[in-house]
């Protein structure tokens, strides 16, 4: 650094006394040594070394009394935004004069009527930011990065090798979605093979994206050579955008509320990913390893067994759509036959399909299935009374009756009774319980009505409204009811409800 300003500081003295092809052969040097912009380079050059800095003054036209007088109307006007502020502005002056609310100065007035739309949002934005908390979102890297990602359409994928992938993120949320950690589903999908791997995450986030793709990519029997994603912030950063440069992958993106685009792996979140998961809710490191050994046993299930349809044409007949398909292939045989893979993958595709056991890894995927329908009902593993390992043979025998028992995955069957373990709403009486909890014993016959007039009393910023009177009924209709069960059965019968509910 302190060499670079001695530099900036030679150069300075010539830069300024040399001539215009002088002063082009200067700036070449400068440039290459320093790796400036030249734009930057000639602004440097041009400091005058020994200018003090001060602060820059602005030439302001509109002052604060402008100011007030703009946000006094804007308040009259109900907060509108600049532009209709700006048309509104002459016709709100006049009406508030003709019914005396106003009497303004007539420079302030002259200069209200010129202000531009964009001045107006400008001396407002210190009142909006007051108001909302927050500013206006920027656009950052990110929308950097999205642009410099090409966008690939449904129709711009042609007849690709085996390796580029589209992927796509499945939210286990347990329905609508809310606001929380949930796990999650990093499906990816080959466009030529339909080849089909996925990955578990705790949470969505871009570093975990990129750990999927390395795992994805030491369990491939192929090559990874390009991936198609949404516009997703987990896909569209900088550590994806460097790890897809640094390992040659081609990223590309499809285009914003365009789920066609993507319609390879869209058709694998629901035929796949929902079909062995279903929709329940999975949260916490438990669940997610969960997830990750149901992946583990269904992937060369899915991969080796599973035939799909592929679509060979599509003609249009007026408003009819005739659409033509491929004899349904597993993925591994689509490999096998396409003449981009080489003959030693093949092999090891032919060796890996020749020892995997079908009915063995349905008999995994049943059990992880379970787990995981455990976690979605309870939001932990009920821990069930250890069992020997079922035979194959015997879960051989249960399938040609499995029918007469009705849905065979555990992930898909009706929980009976299932309890909401998760909390939808913030609790309304979390710091006032143990007051609360005091006042119960000292008075068993206390009424709840008369217990929310004295939290109202105590604290009005809360409770003045008392619309939590019958979340309170219940919670001390709860704390009776477990007080009863003490009386009759004492602390064992407590501890056996706890352990219960664990």
């Amino acid at each position: 650094m302190t060499a670079r300003k001695e530099l900036v500081a030679a150069l300075q003295l010539r830069y300024s006394g040399a001539t215009f092809g002088e002063r082009s052969r200067i700036l070449d040097e400068f440039v290459a040594l320093t790796g400036y912009h030249r734009k930057h380079a000639i602004r440097v050059l041009r400091e005058n070394p020994g200018a003090i800095k001060g602060p820059r003054e602005r030439n302001r036209l509109y002052d604060e009394a402008v100011r007030q007088a703009l946000t006094m109307l804007w308040e009259a006007a109900d907060r509108i935004c600049g532009k209709r502020l700006k048309a509104l502005i002459p016709k709100l002056v006049d009406a508030m004069e003709r019914h005396g609310h106003l009497d303004m100065d007539p420079v302030i007035r002259a200069k209200l009527l010129q202000v531009s739309a964009a001045t107006i949002d400008r001396m407002l934005a210190n009142a909006r930011l007051h108001i909302d908390g927050q500013r206006k979102r920027r656009k950052g890297v990110g929308s950097a990065i999205r642009r410099s990602i090409p966008v690939r359409t449904f129709a711009d994928w042609r007849d690709p090798p085996p390796g580029f992938f589209e992927i796509d993120m499945v939210e286990h949320c347990g329905g609508t979605k809310v606001d929380g950690e949930f796990v999650h589903t990093l499906t990816l999908t080959d466009i030529a093979s339909g080849w089909t791997e996925c990955v578990a995450m705790r949470r969505r986030n871009q570093v975990l994206v990129i750990e999927a793709f390395d795992k994805v990519a030491a369990d491939l029997p192929f090559a990874m050579l390009g991936v198609d994603s949404d516009n997703d912030t987990a896909f569209m950063n900088q550590n994806v955008f460097d790890y897809c440069k640094e390992h040659g992958l081609e990223q590309t993106r499809s285009r914003a509320y365009k789920k066609n685009d993507q319609a390879w792996v869209e058709q694998k979140n629901g035929s796949v990913v929902r079909r062995l998961v279903g929709y329940g809710r999975l949260s916490g490191t438990d669940a997610r390893n969960a997830l990750a050994q149901l992946y583990a046993s269904s992937r060369l299930y899915i991969n080796f067994f599973q035939p799909s349809f592929k679509l060979k044409s599509k003609t249009r007949d007026g408003a009819r759509v005739h659409k033509a398909y491929l004899t349904p292939a597993t993925p591994c045989d689509r490999l096998l036959a396409h003449d981009s893979i080489d003959l030693t993958i093949k092999e090891k595709l032919k060796a890996q399909f020749d020892g995997v056991d079908p009915v063995q890894l349905l008999q995994e995927i049943r059990v992880a299935q379970q787990t995981l329908s455990e976690f979605a009902a309870h939001g932990v593993r009920v821990e069930a009374v250890p069992e020997e390992e079922p035979d194959v043979a015997v879960f051989l025998t249960s399938l040609a009756s499995a029918w007469k028992e009705g849905e065979a995955r555990p992930t898909h069957r009706k929980q009976p009774k299932a309890k909401h373990w998760w909390r939808s709403r913030v609790d309304p009486f979390a710091d006032a319980w143990p007051v609360i909890e005091g006042w119960l014993v000292a008075e068993p016959g206390v009424q709840s009505r008369e217990l929310m007039n004295r939290l109202a009393t105590m604290v009005p910023d809360a409770y003045a409204s008392k619309a939590q009177l019958r979340t309170l009924q219940r919670r001390v209709k709860a704390w009776r009811a477990e007080r009863v069960r003490e009386m009759v059965l004492g602390n064992t019968g407590r501890s056996a409800d706890a352990s219960a509910e664990v």
